[in-house]
């Protein structure tokens, strides 16, 4: 009879089977009080900035008005050494499937360019403007080095993303099944044997402008600081995905062999969890 192939499964850092990441838009003064309610949580994110909409020095907002972008002064002070990504959301926030090809680029290639001098770091990751798009935009995108772009559809589930340029959410934070989907991902999903992620989008003057902050922090609490849940932005796991898909495997699947410079974790459909260090070749029992 022949031997049965070894089934192996993605498990995240530590051999979690869950990840959580959220994805935040415009860099508005609001997000200060976000990274708070994260932070208290053990929560991380990405913020999509526009780097070519910061608000005046000088500005001085009309009262009741909820949309209030941050100074440039102010984006290192919020973003910088908080442990959350920074990520492209275009230079002026148009919308790109109306544009050529090289505008569409510049739009990219400046905000990003822009965004990595003033945090000193290579930005890949991406939100579309009003969520749009087309085949062209995703094309330019390509060539502009981004790695992942985050849309506005929602799907209800955790499933580990196969177009990265076309990324959905689980859900919006004004979803009426937030709560169901949080309590599903966490307790209803302890016996899948598929990895799991949970990704949760929107904006944080919508939590001024619909008075309801209670919303998030009702989330992050019940979701947050568990030790079975992998908290990462975006970019994060886009790259330990990635570097999982690059193991190598005998015929079998009994042997592997781990070519990149990260530890990555795996189970067996029994559940038996295996670490394969960088360089790593790997017997699985």
């Amino acid at each position: 009879m022949a031997k049965k192939r070894t089934q192996c499964f993605m498990r995240f850092p530590g051999g979690l089977a869950r990840a959580l990441t959220l994805s935040y838009d415009d860099g508005v003064q609001q997000d200060r009080r976000l990274i708070e309610i994260l932070n208290k949580y053990g929560i991380k994110a990405t913020f999509n900035l526009n780097s070519g909409l910061y608000a005046p020095e000088d500005v001085v907002y009309p009262p009741h008005k909820a949309h209030r972008r941050l100074r440039e002064s102010e984006i290192l002070e919020v973003y910088g050494n908080s442990g959350h990504e920074v990520a492209v959301h275009t230079f002026t926030h148009p919308h790109l499937e109306y544009m050529t090809p090289g505008t569409i680029a510049y739009e990219i290639v400046k905000d990003r360019e822009t965004l990595e001098a003033q945090f000193g770091c290579i930005i890949r990751g991406m939100a579309y403007p009003y969520g749009t798009y087309n085949d062209e935009v995703v094309a330019v995108l390509k060539d502009c080095g981004i790695a992942y772009a985050r849309t506005v559809v929602s799907t209800k589930k955790f499933d580990i993303p196969t177009d990265w340029l076309r990324l959905n959410a689980t859900c919006h934070h004004k979803d009426k099944d937030l709560m169901v989907l949080a309590d599903k991902f966490v307790n209803g999903m302890k016996k899948a044997m598929s990895p799991q992620l949970f990704y949760l989008w929107g904006h944080s003057y919508e939590f001024e402008m619909d008075d309801n902050w209670n919303v998030i922090e009702e989330f992050a609490e019940f979701i947050g600081n568990r030790e079975d849940i992998w908290y990462a932005t975006n970019i994060e796991i886009y790259e330990y995905i990635e570097d999982y898909k690059r193991l190598i495997y005998s015929a079998d699947g009994a042997t592997v062999k781990n070519p990149t410079n990260r530890t990555l974790w795996l189970a067996l459909a029994e559940g038996k969890l295996y670490s394969v260090a960088p360089g790593e070749t790997l017997k699985i029992d």
